[in-house]
């Protein structure tokens, strides 16, 4: 095993880097002993560089695995997503060309590197094309905006509501943003108002993407030249999606909603030794092999598609993923909570936030607040995935079977 460090790769004394803020120095420039791994060994990167040893012979090739990213499953449960250097690859150059990229961009690399957008939309595709990156190992408004006008920064891919935040701040008009010519990112909607607004003030067109875990980072974009606003984009460079119906997998007419399958080089092999849920997962449909993605969308007559809903109970908040189930399971441990339902309720900030529809145990009623439920959250699980609305309810609708109707819940919320 070899180990890196943050600083292994910067000196943060040096005057390019700029003033770091505090909060940043205890876990960025701390060096951390080396892991130990039981019948192996443990090697520090500076002294796997140090050691000059010989380059084995290439005895890999492109349908060889590569990565195993990990994502969250509708349990919450991680699978690992197997990926040849050849999907990695096509996605890398393809993320470049789509881009009109080349060696003269500047980009803000600010998305995490363990996520799959920023491993290889971005520092795959800009070590490919030989561009400059400007790396961010943390979101901070200030930062960002210092970095941008620093670097001259041509291309920001981020999550719209990083773009939120910096439009925010009380120092905004003192950033140069005149070199940006390119701007998109995913993981949530981008809300109309703030494209229209990097429009209006900025001659930019948000461009939006999509992608999963499993296919390495995106199978649809929207053509820079030709984007529309909360949208999907078109199928990638040689991606064939679909839109189906997910019972009966027939293609839907444009306008129907249905489950979109996609197939195309960027497409994993399958979950690391799960092949329960990678059977699960694919279908041969006009007998090629399609990932079912698990969300709903609708095409238009343009061929863009767009997102309207998802199969799975997962909530988008930020771009980070949020498993109902996951927060309930943890919420039940509170003593007060009987029962407890998570549904998205809309945020014009994070997209789509958490709510909890909670009902108290009789001896806790009138005892404990929303707030003291929230504030119980925040300590017991990730910020991201704490409620940040609490109602309280006297029961939760169920089924026949006994099964709470979340979708009800859901519903009902939508129409509020």
């Amino acid at each position: 095993m070899i180990v890196t460090q943050f600083t292994d790769a910067f000196d943060p004394q040096a005057p390019e880097a700029g003033p770091m803020p505090e909060s940043w120095k205890d876990w960025l420039l701390t060096r951390h002993a080396l892991p130990e791994l039981a019948g192996g060994r443990v090697m520090a990167w500076t002294d796997a560089l140090a050691g000059e040893l010989p380059l084995p012979p290439l005895a890999v090739g492109p349908q060889d695995l590569a990565i195993l990213p990990y994502t969250s499953g509708t349990t919450g449960n991680p699978k690992g997503c197997m990926h040849p250097h050849s999907s990695i690859m096509h996605n890398a150059v393809a993320s470049s060309i789509w881009g009109n990229a080349t060696p003269e961009a500047v980009t803000l690399l600010v998305v995490p590197l363990f996520h799959i957008t920023g491993m290889v939309s971005l520092m795959h595709a800009n070590i490919y094309t030989g561009s400059t990156l400007v790396m961010m190992p943390r979101w901070d408004r200030e930062v960002a905006g210092r970095l941008i006008s620093r670097w001259k920064v041509t291309g920001w891919t981020n999550i719209p509501t990083m773009v939120i935040d910096l439009l925010g701040s009380p120092n905004f008009a003192n950033y140069d943003l005149s070199s940006i010519a390119h701007i998109g990112g995913g993981g949530a909607a981008m809300p109309q108002a703030v494209a229209q607004r990097l429009f209006e003030q900025f001659d930019l067109k948000y461009v939006e993407g999509y992608g999963l875990t499993e296919t390495a980072a995106p199978s649809h974009s929207n053509p820079p030249d030709a984007p529309k606003q909360q949208c999907l984009g078109i199928p990638f460079m040689s991606c064939d999606a679909r839109v189906v119906d997910p019972e009966t997998l027939k293609e839907l007419p444009p306008g129907e909603q249905g489950e979109i399958i996609i197939h195309g080089p960027m497409v994993f092999n399958g979950y690391w030794k799960r092949p329960d849920a990678t059977e699960a997962a694919f279908i041969e449909f006009e007998g090629k092999r399609f990932f079912r993605s698990g969300d709903l969308g609708r095409t238009d007559e343009d061929g863009y598609f767009f997102l309207t809903d998802r199969l799975k109970r997962m909530i988008n908040a930020s771009g980070f993923k949020v498993w109902p189930a996951e927060v309930e399971a943890l919420m039940f441990r509170h003593p007060a909570i009987q029962e407890a339902c998570i549904i998205s309720a809309h945020d014009s900030y994070r997209g789509e936030t958490v709510k909890a529809v909670v009902v108290l145990r009789p001896s806790h009623r009138g005892q404990v607040s929303e707030q003291q439920i929230i504030d119980w959250c925040r300590e017991h699980m990730a910020v991201y995935k704490v409620p940040r609305i609490v109602q309280f309810a006297d029961a939760l609708p169920k089924s026949g079977s006994g099964k709470v109707m979340w979708r009800t819940l859901q519903e009902a919320e939508a129409k509020a």
